[in-house]
C-alpha cells in the first residue's frame, strides 16, 4: 500500500509533510490557524485516551518481546479498562495496587520504545491478539505462581 504524501512508509503523520507545507500555510494565516488548531486537538486526544501512558506500559512490561506481544499487554489494558472488574480508565488500570510490576519496580520511568508506541497505537486502534484477555504472562519468564492459576 502506497502511504499518502502527509504519511511516512508506515502510515503515521511525517512531520517533514507538515514542514514543506508550512511556506504555503504562512502565507495563508487563516489555514495555518487551522492547521495549528487541528495540531491542538490531536493532541488533545492523544492525550485524554491515555496514549503515552499505554505505551508506557507496554514498553515496561512487554520490552524485549515481539511486536505482537507488545500489542496483547495494551490490548489486556484496554480489556481491563472495559471489564467491570477493573478501574474505567487507563491510568486506573496501570495504577491500581499491585497490578503491573512495572509501577513497583520502576520500569515504568525507563524511555519509551518506538515499538511500544506502535503497540498501543494498534491497540487504541482495536487490535487484540489476546483473544480479550484481562491476564497475561510469558510462561517462560514469570516466577509468579497466581497467574499459572488463571485459566489459559
Amino acid at each position: 500500500m502506497t502511504p499518502k504524501p502527509w504519511e511516512n512508509g508506515e502510515g503515521y503523520p511525517d512531520p517533514t509533510a507538515y514542514n514543506a507545507l508550512r511556506p504555503i500555510m504562512q502565507e495563508d494565516a487563516a489555514l495555518e490557524g487551522k492547521v495549528n488548531f487541528l495540531i491542538k486537538v490531536l493532541k488533545f486526544i492523544i492525550a485524554e485516551s491515555g496514549f503515552e501512558l499505554l505505551a508506557r506500559i507496554i514498553s515496561a512490561e512487554a520490552r524485549g518481546e515481539p511486536y505482537i506481544g507488545q500489542v496483547a499487554v495494551g490490548a489486556v489494558v484496554l480489556n481491563r479498562v472495559e471489564s467491570s472488574s477493573f478501574p474505567d480508565s487507563i491510568a486506573g488500570v496501570v495504577y491500581q495496587p499491585g497490578a503491573f510490576t512495572a509501577i513497583t519496580d520502576g520500569q515504568i520511568r525507563e524511555p519509551v520504545t518506538e515499538s511500544a508506541r506502535r503497540a498501543a497505537l494498534e491497540a487504541l486502534a482495536g487490535s487484540d491478539p489476546s483473544g480479550g484477555a484481562i491476564y497475561y504472562y510469558n510462561p517462560d519468564k514469570t516466577a509468579n505462581r497466581w497467574i499459572r492459576t488463571r485459566p489459559v
